[in-house]
């Protein structure tokens, strides 16, 4: 078995702490400040980035899987989690790679196995049955039963123009540091959302900036919607670019978006908290409520009792949203009824990182420090492999 890692990728809550105080105190030197935060708590004051070739030329590090990736346990700190075409399992980590589970082998995969970083913090499946994963770092893998590849300097790098940006059903999108990678007929392209007067730098993907994406969604009519480091939520339709900046979507980072059944888009900003996007109105359902952490925007005191740092949102088979905060456990909105989940509750951790829904429709919930756990209808249980 391998030894598990622990090394993270920064303190994530310590990290969001300090976004918020220099939003709050330092308005004009908020985004040098706050790159440079993030930028040493992803790569512990070293460079993260590789040197990226600008031409088309596709230079590919492929790796096979070596024979002694089993393991007995999951790493506490889940970042995503996913179920792929065949049933399968794999779950994320901020630090110790992914883990594959086919409820019945559960096997360790890291670097020295091909994976391109550690830290998984989102997982997606491509129509050839291809799973990519991807990590803080804005680097990613593609594992295709047998080996992973990783895209080393395998970028179109483009200055981010009108006819740049374009958009089709098959696509993939990934995040960027000032945009978004998007994936298509094998070519990986960079899309910044600031236009470049010239060529836009090489390490321009890699370099955190106003503008750098921490969440992606293509809804059910095409659109792809981007929530961003510090300019709220941007949606493309294919053709034209429209930003959502108002009533405190912009300035905090957006970590979540999620569509619900009826269509309506949920976004979740890590301070301004939850709000809702009905195609016409922009509501935030935080400040309506009254759950606002007025502490937090000026001091990044948490408060248990509130919605205001939102990580993840998805939807129950009921209909029910959930939310999960990085410090005040999970919210279940059924209409007009609001319920309050934390570890008094059977939560595992009130750090929620992820909340993902199986092809059961069962919901599973990926804290920062404890592992993972599941709902009943009553209460919540750890989950373990068996």
């Amino acid at each position: 078995m391998k030894k598990l890692r622990s090394q993270l990728m920064g303190n994530k809550r310590i990290n969001n702490e300090l976004q918020m105080t220099i939003f709050n105190i330092i308005p004009s030197k908020l985004a040098v400040i706050t790159w440079l935060v993030l930028y040493l708590n992803f790569c512990h004051g070293q460079p993260y980035h590789k040197s990226w070739n600008e031409s088309n030329n596709a230079h590919l590090t492929a790796q096979s899987i070596g024979p002694n990736a089993a393991a007995k346990g999951i790493d506490p700190q889940i970042r995503s989690i996913f179920q792929d075409k065949r049933g399968n399992y794999w779950f994320g980590t901020n630090g110790a790679g992914v883990y594959f589970y086919d409820t019945k082998t559960l096997i360790h995969y890291t670097k020295e196995d091909g994976l391109a970083d550690n830290q998984v913090i989102n997982i997606q499946e491509d129509d050839l049955g291809n799973l990519w994963f991807e990590s803080g770092t804005f680097s990613m893998s593609t594992f295709d039963g047998t080996k992973f590849t990783t895209y080393s300097d395998q970028v179109k790098i483009t200055n981010g123009t009108e006819t740049d940006w374009k958009s089709k059903n098959s696509d993939l999108w990934f995040y960027a540091g000032g945009g978004g990678f998007r994936y298509s007929e094998s070519t990986l392209t960079y899309l910044p959302f600031a236009p470049a007067s010239f060529n836009t730098p090489s390490n321009a993907p890699f370099s955190l900036s106003r503008y750098g994406v921490y969440c992606i969604l293509k809804d059910t009519k095409g659109n792809v919607w981007f929530g961003t480091q510090a300019e709220g939520v941007c949606q493309f339709d294919g053709k034209k670019r429209t930003w959502f900046k108002e009533k405190g979507l912009a300035g905090p980072a957006v970590l979540g978006i999620f569509e619900d059944s009826k269509g309506n888009l949920w976004f979740g900003n890590n301070g301004a908290g939850l709000f809702k996007y009905d195609g016409e109105n922009l509501t935030n359902f935080t400040e309506q409520n009254g759950l606002n952490n007025t502490d937090f925007i000026a001091t990044g005191k948490p408060d248990i009792g509130t919605l205001a740092r939102v990580y993840a949102i998805n939807e129950d088979h009921n209909g029910n949203i959930w939310v999960g905060t990085v410090d005040a456990g999970v919210w279940k909105i059924d209409g007009n009824k609001w319920t309050h989940y934390t570890t008094e509750n059977g939560l595992t951790s009130n750090a929620v990182n992820t909340i993902y829904k199986d092809k059961n429709s069962e919901l599973w919930f990926g804290t920062d420090s404890n592992g993972i756990c599941k709902f009943n209808g009553t209460t919540f249980t750890e989950w373990t492999i068996k």
